[in-house]
């Protein structure tokens, strides 16, 4: 029953359905990454850690605000983006096949990989209001887009071959669940290519 009236409710209103199912998502990464992975940033993450022993359930324990930023990041920009570029690219290449699927994930991740990645970390360094926004970036995105070639290029197949338009871009969220939970944790480590 709830399944069917959310299925409605994504036929009749897919954007603000899109939108906000992916920010939710998006949010929820942070959360998890703060509460599995020890990653509450002090001080904008620079002194602080990683611990595995928190344990779940500390509320107290959590950067709302941190939460905030990554949802903000991904209400103003993410869902938005991936709502409108994987919609282009559906009537750019509509329908399925193995070439069309190819091409599909092959201009995903030449184009919206690395603009997604990029606004993830500059973004959330000006939100924090870093001296420098583009430390992370610079230091983080190679990382971040191999894995992500990886990572993306066969959760995008399958995307593409098997979630009808309509719900892909909630599809791309549930997925970016485990990828934003990759790059807020990457994001707390120091040094990946060079230390300070």
């Amino acid at each position: 029953m709830l399944g069917k009236q959310a299925e409605k409710l994504s036929r009749s209103h897919p954007y603000v359905t899109n939108v906000v199912g992916y920010t939710t998502l998006f949010a929820t990464a942070d959360l998890i990454q703060q509460s599995i992975l020890g990653g509450k940033q002090e001080n904008g993450g620079l002194d602080k850690e990683p611990t595995l022993d928190r344990g779940m359930g500390k509320w107290s324990d959590i950067d709302w605000s941190q939460t905030a930023r990554v949802a903000l990041v991904g209400f103003c920009f993410h869902a938005n983006f991936n709502y409108n570029w994987l919609k282009g690219l559906e009537t750019m290449w509509p329908g399925g096949g193995a070439k069309r699927v190819a091409g599909k994930v092959f201009l995903d991740q030449l184009i919206a990989a690395p603009v997604t990645i990029s606004v993830f970390y500059i973004g959330l360094s000006v939100l924090e209001g870093r001296q420098d926004p583009f430390e992370d970036w610079r230091e983080k995105f190679w990382t971040s887009y191999k894995t992500g070639v990886v990572y993306w290029s066969t959760m995008q197949a399958l995307n593409f071959s098997l979630v009808p338009p309509v719900a892909r871009t909630v599809f791309v969220g549930g997925i970016t669940l485990g990828w934003t939970v990759f790059l807020c944790h990457l994001r707390q480590q120091k040094g990946l290519t060079h230390k300070h």
